[in-house]
C-alpha cells in the first residue's frame, strides 16, 4: 500500500504543488454572502464545496486549518468535519493543520481524534518543541499496519518570530532546528524498510518560503524530505523562495488569504463589489482564477530554477 504522504507527493507531480489553503474564516467572505446563510458556518461550508467541486487540476491537496472552525463553535467543527468529507469523496488529499504536540496519553488521544473518527484525515501537522516522545504517538499511524497516515512536524516556520527558539544555537554549535531536521530525517530512514518502494516518507516537514537562507540551506540538508511550504503570497513569500524548497524531493505550497480573499482585489468584480452585488459563485471563482495563477507562478518558478 502507499502512504499518504506518497498519495500527496504524486498528486502535486500530476496537478501541480499548489495546496490550496482551507482557512476559512468567515470575514473573507463579503457580507451580501454571509447574509444568505442562517450562520457563518453554514457559508464558509458553501464556500469550501465550491472550491473543492470546481479545483481540478489546479492543486495538488487542501489544507485545512482547524482554528478557524473551532472559532466558531460546535456548528463550525460540523463544518469542518463535513469540508473533510468533501476532500474524501474528491479525492483530493487533505492536510489537517491541527499543531498539536503533547505526552503520552494525552498525545495518543490528538492521534486518535484526527486519524481516525469524524474528524479523520489523510496528514496532521505536529509540533515536536516539547520534546520528540511527542512524535511517537502520531508516527504509529504512518505504518502500514494503522492504515499509512502522514504528518508534516514543525521545523523551520513563517514567522519573524521562528528566530526566539528555532534559531537558538545548541552547544554542539549547531541550531535547533538542525536538530529537529535531523530527527525528521532519522524517523524517514526508520520508515524506508516499510515502504521500500515509495519515493518520500510517511513523515515531512514544515520550513517557510519567508527567509531565503533557510530555505537554501534546509532544502540540500535534507534533500529526501517532502516539505509543506507556508508563508507564500499574504505572509510575503516569493515563489522563487517556495520553488528553491521544492528542489527535486518536492513539497506542497500552501496559498490560503490569498485565494480565499481573491475577489477583493479582482478587477472582474469590481462592479458587483461596488453595488454590494456577489453572490457565492462569484467569489468561488474568483478564488479558483487565484489558484489557478498561483500555480502558474509557481511552476515558472521551478522553471526558471532548473527544476
Amino acid at each position: 500500500m502507499k502512504h499518504n504522504m506518497q498519495i500527496l507527493r504524486e498528486s502535486c507531480a500530476k496537478n501541480g504543488p499548489l495546496c490550496v489553503g482551507l482557512d476559512t474564516d468567515p470575514s473573507y467572505l463579503p457580507p451580501e454572502v454571509l447574509a444568505l446563510y442562517k450562520s457563518p458556518a453554514e457559508a464558509v461550508l458553501a464556500y469550501n464545496r465550491g472550491i473543492i467541486e470546481n479545483l481540478g487540476d489546479k492543486a495538488g491537496c487542501c489544507k485545512v486549518q482547524i482554528a478557524y472552525y473551532e472559532a466558531m463553535g460546535l456548528s463550525g467543527l460540523k463544518t469542518y468535519a463535513e469540508t473533510l468529507k468533501l476532500l474524501k469523496k474528491h479525492k483530493i488529499p487533505c492536510i489537517s493543520d491541527i499543531k498539536r504536540g503533547d505526552i503520552a496519553d494525552t498525545a495518543k488521544a490528538y492521534a486518535r481524534a484526527h486519524f481516525s473518527g469524524e474528524f479523520e484525515t489523510d496528514i496532521i501537522t505536529i509540533n515536536p518543541y516539547m520534546g520528540f516522545d511527542t512524535l511517537k504517538p502520531f508516527t504509529e499511524w504512518c505504518k502500514a499496519e494503522n492504515g499509512g497516515k502522514g504528518a508534516f512536524v514543525l521545523l523551520c516556520t513563517s514567522n519573524p518570530g521562528m528566530t526566539d527558539i528555532e534559531h537558538q544555537k545548541l552547544a554542539d554549535g549547531s541550531i535547533l532546528l538542525e536538530r529537529v531536521g535531523n530527527e525528521i530525517a532519522r524517523i524517514g530512514e526508520e520508515f524506508k524498510a516499510e515502504y521500500p518502494e515509495q519515493t518520500c516518507g510517511p513523515i515531512g516537514a514544515v520550513v517557510g518560503a519567508t527567509q531565503e537562507a533557510d530555505a537554501r540551506y534546509l532544502r540540500e540538508k535534507y534533500p529526501e524530505v517532502f516539505f509543506l511550504i507556508p508563508g507564500y503570497g499574504a505572509q510575503g513569500g516569493q515563489a522563487r523562495i517556495a520553488a528553491t524548497l521544492l528542489g527535486k524531493a518536492g513539497g506542497t505550497v500552501n496559498s490560503s488569504r490569498g485565494i480565499l480573499c481573491a475577489w477583493k482585489k479582482d478587477a472582474a468584480l469590481e462592479e458587483k463589489r461596488a453595488k454590494n452585488a456577489l453572490t457565492l459563485d462569484d467569489v468561488v471563482q474568483s478564488a479558483l482564477r487565484a489558484a489557478d495563477a498561483a500555480k502558474k507562478d509557481l511552476l515558472g518558478a521551478k522553471a526558471e530554477l532548473g527544476l
